[in-house]
């Protein structure tokens, strides 16, 4: 499988809300860099998990919009946004952030992530 496949893959399941299923996309020694509009955050496999779990707490269901992605041997890069929808009204779509991120692929995993995002 190609790295952009891995990653639009990762973006189209529902890793980002489910914590049993990011663990199948996640490198062992995965690191994310992230700068978002609250400030930098580097997070590990663990914390990864632990996002995933309390997203898949707030929220019913998640939707990832690519806009842009491009793939140079194991780089890829992806301009997104992500919708939501949360438990209080699970019949309406809300924006959460527009995201850009450079993924580097390792042994067909997410291996380093490098994020900015900006809430909606």
């Amino acid at each position: 499988m190609s790295a952009k496949e891995i990653v639009q893959n990762f973006y189209k399941s529902d890793a980002l809300i489910d914590s049993t299923s990011i663990k199948h996309f996640l490198h062992p020694e995965v690191i994310v860099e992230w700068n978002s509009s609250k400030g930098f955050l580097e997070l590990d496999y663990n914390a990864l998990i632990d996002i995933s779990d309390d997203l898949g707490k707030a929220y019913v269901r998640s939707k990832v919009r690519i806009s842009n992605i491009l793939a140079e041997n194991d780089m890829v890069s992806v301009r997104y946004s992500h919708f939501v929808k949360t438990i209080e009204n699970p019949r309406e779509e809300m924006l959460l952030a527009h995201f850009i991120v450079f993924w580097q692929i390792k042994d067909e995993k997410l291996y380093r992530g490098y994020q900015m995002s900006q809430l909606s």
